[in-house]
């Protein structure tokens, strides 16, 4: 068995939660000794596929054609494109047709959690969906405070220093636009967003979020994974506001390196993520800003080690096992 991890634009997306996704694919089926390649010149048996343009629509037909069996990775939904760049809003009805005829391509569909599973069956698409995490690497994302104090040197944060880190792009949907508002609510704490995506695709409240200048407000741009992972151990708090998403990679990567997390209340977390269990819930700013000052203040208990629980579950080497189970069960019909 051989499988062509195939993803158009790869290059362009390998700083995205996609490019991660596919990093994570290959580190999982290495793990469990399945043969891939990236390269469409190779003979295999599978293609999965991880993006949704017209070349991915003609690789699927071509394999197809080819007698080759097709697996479609649905990582993008209309509820996760509806609140992202400028005009997502207006053109995501369409987008949801262009991706059922995707998705529709495959012999099977993946998809991160069951949430994105129930969604993807509310299109009406006729093709078995399974639902496989993206995966974590627990060898690279675990709790080391020699970590936290590289990240807490290289931003100059004291030891006295409260300080709240966000990941994302900048669009609407990841929450940027209430992280910003709430460091102007909270100027006794420090916040950091790491990430990036050019502004001219933004909508107007995400161009003023992020142009807001604060004395407690750092935009630190892309980084390597290496400094996201002292981010998250050397931070007070991961904040995650995000709207919507398929999963949620930066959750799971917070909970694996026992980080204190608060998140927006919404259906993709109620299956895995228990409010006062493993994580904090809020609904709204207000909430937010609550939550906040009683995690920080020691009010509310640090819940790292509940937290580290659900990372465990979704390990690669686990999620290798998952694909390994899926590419057979193709291959057999």
């Amino acid at each position: 068995m051989k499988v062509l991890l195939y993803t158009e634009g790869e290059k362009l997306f390998s700083k995205s939660g996609l490019g991660k996704a596919i990093k994570h694919q290959m580190r999982a089926l290495e793990h469990v000794g399945v043969e891939y390649t990236t390269n469409l010149h190779d003979d295999y048996d599978i293609v999965h596929i991880n993006f949704y343009g017209p070349k991915s629509v003609r690789m699927a037909k071509k394999a197809h054609k080819n007698g080759k069996k097709v697996v479609y990775h649905a990582h993008s939904t209309e509820e996760d494109f509806r609140n992202g760049f400028i005009f997502s809003k207006q053109i995501a009805p369409l987008f949801k047709k262009w991706l059922i005829k995707c998705y529709s391509l495959g012999d099977v569909i993946v998809t991160p959690t069951p949430y994105s599973k129930r969604l993807l069956e509310g299109y009406g698409i006729k093709r078995k969906i399974y639902a496989i995490s993206n995966g974590i690497e627990l060898d690279k994302f675990k709790k080391d405070k020699k970590l936290g104090q590289l990240f807490r040197d290289k931003y100059h944060y004291t030891e006295d220093d409260k300080v709240i880190i966000g990941i994302g792009l900048y669009i609407e949907r990841k929450g940027i636009v209430d992280f910003v508002e709430l460091a102007k609510r909270l100027p006794e704490y420090k916040f950091i967003w790491f990430g990036y995506s050019p502004l001219s695709a933004a909508t107007k409240n995400v161009r003023d979020a992020v142009n807001t200048k604060l004395d407690n407000l750092v935009f630190a741009g892309y980084v390597e994974q290496q400094e996201i992972v002292n981010a998250m151990n050397g931070c007070d708090l991961y904040l995650f506001p995000t709207l919507e998403e398929t999963e949620g990679i930066p959750i799971i990567e917070a909970c694996a390196c026992e980080a204190n997390a608060l998140i927006r209340d919404i259906p993709i977390f109620d299956e895995w993520l228990e409010d006062g269990k493993n994580v904090y819930k809020a609904k709204n700013l207000n909430e937010f800003e609550e939550k906040i000052k009683k995690i920080l203040s020691g009010e509310l208990p640090n819940l790292g080690k509940e937290a580290y629980k659900v990372a465990k579950e979704r390990d690669i080497k686990k999620v290798g096992e998952q694909l390994k189970k899926v590419y057979t069960e193709v291959l057999s019909k």
